[in-house]
């Protein structure tokens, strides 16, 4: 692995602005799922196709500014994996909120996974440390959607707190890109 070079630090300023979007989409979803948790209505099932949508989008962006390297590779799996739930989640919901939980739950898995991995191989980027976390709470949290898909009074009110953690570490991991580059310039 090796150390912050020049291309990879003109990667940081885009990435950090790419992490403040992503933090403020999680929290804004997250507020109006949590308003429409209740039921799979017309608006509860956009909002959960729009977030792996959203995902791909991100995911495609962050492998531009990569240009090279491993990272590229794992982001579009990512890409892949996000297409995919975000068609399995337009399914899922005619079966009801467990059937949601279930794909839900498998794409956080995969997809914490793949941020575990692009983490790890950017960690001389700087900033990676939350993303690192992330995809390995990302990881726990898919399984205890599955888990949670079994019983009784299964509740879409769990994603939005997903969400808003994930948005949470965009937001550390974005603070500490911008400290990381600061820190290059002097």
């Amino acid at each position: 692995m090796t150390t912050t070079t020049a291309p990879a630090a003109g990667v940081a300023p885009t990435l950090r602005r790419l992490y403040f979007v992503r933090f403020a989409f999680a929290l804004v979803w997250a507020g109006l799922l949590f308003a429409t948790a209740s039921s799979l209505g017309p608006i509860s099932v956009a909002l959960l196709v729009l977030y792996p949508l959203f995902d791909v989008v991100a995911a495609v962006l962050d492998a531009r500014s990569a240009r090279t390297g491993k990272p590229i590779a794992a982001l579009y799996v990512n890409v892949a994996i996000s297409l995919l739930a975000a068609a399995g989640l337009g399914f899922a919901a005619s079966s009801g909120i467990p059937g949601v939980l279930r794909v839900w739950g498998s794409w956080a898995i995969v997809a914490g996974l793949v941020q575990l991995v692009v983490g790890v191989t950017r960690r001389g980027l700087g900033g990676q440390w939350p993303m690192i976390l992330s995809g390995a709470i990302s990881v726990l949290a898919g399984a205890s959607f599955i888990f949670q898909a079994t019983k009784d009074g299964a509740s879409l009110t769990a994603l939005a707190g997903y969400a808003t953690l994930g948005g949470v570490f965009f937001l550390v991991s974005a603070l500490r890109l911008g400290r990381g580059r600061k820190a290059q310039e002097q």
